[in-house]
């Protein structure tokens, strides 16, 4: 069996760890991703790595180099729910494989290479997203140990469970004046590769990505007996709204902006609807470009609220700054990419990943994998076998550029 092939069996293997019967859901600190970490610390043995896990519950296997300094390789295992089995596991598996190839060989780097099993990226327990991350950072606050779930457990009490203490979360920091940088493959949860006929692409930035709550307030009234010309519909005046932030995103290079939720309070078939309350997520990798475009789409809100006599209401609720990939990392991965006779094609995430937390910690690096159609968090997320192949040659020349004397 090939390292590829080992690598999409063990993929299915954690696909069947979910606290649902019909579909990948594996939330943090859960009996799920307990038997999830159960198989990949015995493959981190197998590899030679000394394993253990941290008090917010990251799996942290440490392949020994033969000098100081240590690269961090990982993604995470949590899942969103009724996910795919790439998005998080596909990166923690390559990066096993790059490990074991060296272990086979009985080779040892200048560095140690440490791969982390993030226990939280994508926040679906408690609403709180990179908490494996932020922990390895340092940049973990306490206070989300209030959070709960919805069975009303804290964190706390989860973590507690779960074999961590939630007291000692700042041990599981990084030193970063040891680390050497850090690596991730990711799938691309994109159709760019797919497009070009790529297997892989290096990540130039992670876009940086603003959330808002807008809400409109016009008038309720009936249906049948209100004249067009006297009525405040906050709805047609919030649909109004998402062609203009379809039509804004269209017309600025690389920004990509989006209404995924849309919300009529009390509304009915008979009612003008008086409240309509919509999210808005907008993303770029200048934050310039994106901090612009909010100003902008923020206005046009106002603007159409005046002009249809509402009111609006905007909420701003989570702003992330972009994250510029090391031109080093990026620089090694591109050669790694030629090494293994493929095109180099340097695209941005407008997803997030575990890297924006670590990158408070060192500087980081990404790897797509094309997957199927760009379709990701959906059990319909599709990989070849080939371009996990080449996806952990890229690694492994990556492993070898990074350790040769500058």
């Amino acid at each position: 069996m090939s390292d590829a092939d080992t690598v999409m069996e063990r993929c299915d293997i954690l696909a069947n760890e979910s606290e649902e019967p019909d579909g990948i859901t594996r939330p943090f600190a859960s009996e799920a991703m307990r038997r999830a970490q159960d198989h990949v610390a015995r493959w981190m043995h197998e590899a030679g790595m000394i394993v253990k896990r941290d008090n917010m519950g990251n799996l942290r296997g440490r392949y020994a180099g033969t000098g100081t300094g240590t690269l961090l390789l990982g993604s995470h295992l949590d899942s969103v729910r009724d996910a795919g089995r790439y998005d998080g596991p596909l990166g923690v598996m390559v990066a096993l494989a790059a490990v074991r190839r060296l272990h086979d060989a009985s080779r040892r780097l200048p560095f140690a290479i440490e791969v982390l099993a993030f226990a939280d990226e994508e926040g679906l327990r408690f609403g709180s997203t990179y908490l494996g991350s932020r922990a390895v950072a340092g940049t973990f606050d306490a206070l989300e140990l209030e959070h709960t779930d919805a069975g009303g457990a804290t964190m706390a009490d989860a973590i507690r469970a779960f074999g961590g203490d939630p007291d000692r979360i700042s041990e599981d920091r990084e030193e970063a004046r040891e680390l050497v940088g850090y690596c991730e493959v990711h799938i691309e949860q994109g159709p760019v590769l797919e497009a070009r006929g790529l297997p892989v692409g290096v990540v130039s930035a992670i876009c940086g990505q603003n959330r808002f709550r807008i809400s409109f307030r016009g008038e309720a009234g009936h249906a049948g007996t209100v004249p067009m010309e006297s009525r405040r519909d906050a709805l047609v005046v919030a649909a109004m709204y998402v062609v203009a932030v379809e039509y804004e995103a269209r017309n600025r290079p690389g920004l990509v902006a989006t209404v995924g939720d849309l919300h009529v309070p009390g509304g009915a078939a008979n009612v003008i609807p008086g409240r309509a309350e919509l999210s808005l997520d907008v993303r770029h990798p200048d934050d310039a470009v994106r901090l612009e475009a909010c100003q902008e789409l923020i206005a046009h809100a106002h603007t159409l609220a005046e002009g249809r006599h509402v009111s609006v209401e905007v909420r701003p609720l989570t702003e992330n700054a972009a994250v510029v990939c090391s031109p080093r990392l990026v620089s090694l991965l591109s050669d790694a990419v030629k090494e293994a006779g493929q095109e180099v094609l340097a695209i941005p995430s407008g997803a997030g990943h575990d890297a924006v937390a670590i990158s408070a910690l060192t500087e980081v690096g990404m790897l797509f994998v094309r997957c199927k159609g760009g379709i990701s968090h959906s059990p319909l997320e599709s990989v070849e076998t080939r371009d996990v192949a080449v996806a952990i040659e890229v690694l492994g020349g990556f492993l070898e550029l990074l350790s040769r004397p500058t």
